[in-house]
C-alpha cells in the first residue's frame, strides 16, 4: 500500500474513533470537550477569534518544530515560484520544487506526514464546521480552467467566477479590486499553518480565521474583493464601512459564505464573494 493511502486511511480511522481529534498524542485537547457545548461557545469565540479558549485544540509540543519548518519551507517555495504561481501549486509539484532548490530544501518524512495528518483530519474536531469541497491532498488547479486577473496577482476560474468579478468591476469601477482568487491546496496550507504557528499551535484559533486545507471554497470558485488602497483593512470588519461594501450589498453581490453569527465556527467575512 502506498504511504499516502495508508496515512489517509489511518487518519480517517482515528477521527472516527476519537472525539475530539487525537493523533498519537500529537494534538492536545480538553477531556471535557463535547460538540454541543462547543457550538454554544462559538459566538464569543468568533467575536474574539484571536483568543485562546479552554476547549481549543492544540498541536502537541512534539509537532511544533515540524510546524515551524513546514511553514518556512512553504514560504521559501513561494518566493522561488512567485506569489501568483504559488496560488496554483499542487502537493506533488511542491515536493518536487523542494527537492530541486537548495533554498527550499527537501521535505522530510515528518513534514509530509504532518501535511497529510492536517489535511485528512476532520475540521469539525477542532471547531471548523464548514463543508470540505476538496477531498484529495493531491488536487490540482487545471490551468486551462483559470485566467489571470490583471493588476491583482490573482487568478479566477473561467465561467461564473470570472464573469461575476467582471460584472462587479463594471458596476463599481476602479475602486474595487480582487484581493484573493484561486487558492490551491498548498496555498491554503501555507495560510492555515502560518496562522496556526502564530497561534502557538492552536488549530481552533487558526480555523476561526482561515479554512483548513481542503475546506476553502477559494479552491473551487469563491473569491475576495476589497477597496483599492485599503490594504489589510479589507480583511477586517472595517471593510463594511466602505462605499465598496455598501454598493456590493445594494447590488446583491453579497451572499455570505460566513455570515455574522454563523454556526460554522468562522469569523464574519464580509469581503468573501460566494460563487459556488
Amino acid at each position: 500500500m502506498r504511504r499516502r493511502t495508508f496515512l489517509k486511511q489511518s487518519a480517517l480511522f482515528l477521527t472516527m474513533t476519537s472525539t475530539p481529534l487525537v493523533f498519537a498524542d500529537s494534538l492536545i485537547h480538553d477531556e471535557n470537550f463535547d460538540i454541543d457545548s462547543h457550538i454554544k461557545d462559538q459566538l464569543p469565540a468568533k467575536r474574539h477569534f484571536n483568543k485562546n479558549y479552554n476547549k481549543d485544540i492544540f498541536i502537541g509540543k512534539k509537532l511544533l518544530p515540524v510546524l515551524e519548518i513546514s511553514v518556512n519551507r512553504l514560504k521559501s517555495i513561494q518566493r522561488i515560484v512567485g506569489y501568483g504561481n504559488f496560488n496554483l501549486l499542487n502537493f506533488d509539484d511542491t515536493i518536487k520544487i523542494g527537492k530541486s532548490y537548495l533554498k527550499a530544501g527537501r521535505f522530510t518524512k515528518a513534514e509530509l506526514d504532518f501535511f497529510e495528518m492536517i489535511f485528512y483530519s476532520k475540521g469539525q474536531d477542532y471547531g471548523f464546521m464548514g463543508k470540505k469541497p476538496i477531498q484529495d491532498i493531491t488536487d490540482k488547479v487545471i490551468k486551462k480552467d483559470i485566467e489571470k486577473i490583471p493588476y491583482t496577482g490573482n487568478y479566477l476560474y473561467r465561467g461564473k467566477p470570472a464573469a461575476m468579478y467582471a460584472d462587479i468591476k463594471n458596476r463599481l469601477g476602479k475602486d474595487v479590486i480582487l484581493t484573493s482568487g484561486v487558492r490551491s491546496v498548498m496555498k491554503q496550507f501555507l495560510l492555515f499553518l502560518n496562522k496556526t504557528r502564530q497561534s502557538q499551535g492552536n488549530l481552533s484559533m487558526a480555523s476561526r480565521s482561515l479554512a483548513p486545507p481542503g475546506y476553502s471554497f477559494h479552491g473551487v470558485g469563491d473569491f475576495d474583493v476589497g477597496k483599492k488602497g485599503y490594504g489589510i483593512h479589507n480583511f477586517t470588519k472595517r471593510f463594511t464601512e466602505t462605499k465598496i461594501y455598501e454598493k456590493l450589498n445594494d447590488l446583491g453581490f453579497i451572499k455570505f459564505r460566513y455570515e455574522q453569527n454563523n454556526t460554522l465556527g468562522v469569523r464574519f467575512e464580509p469581503w468573501h464573494i460566494e460563487v459556488v
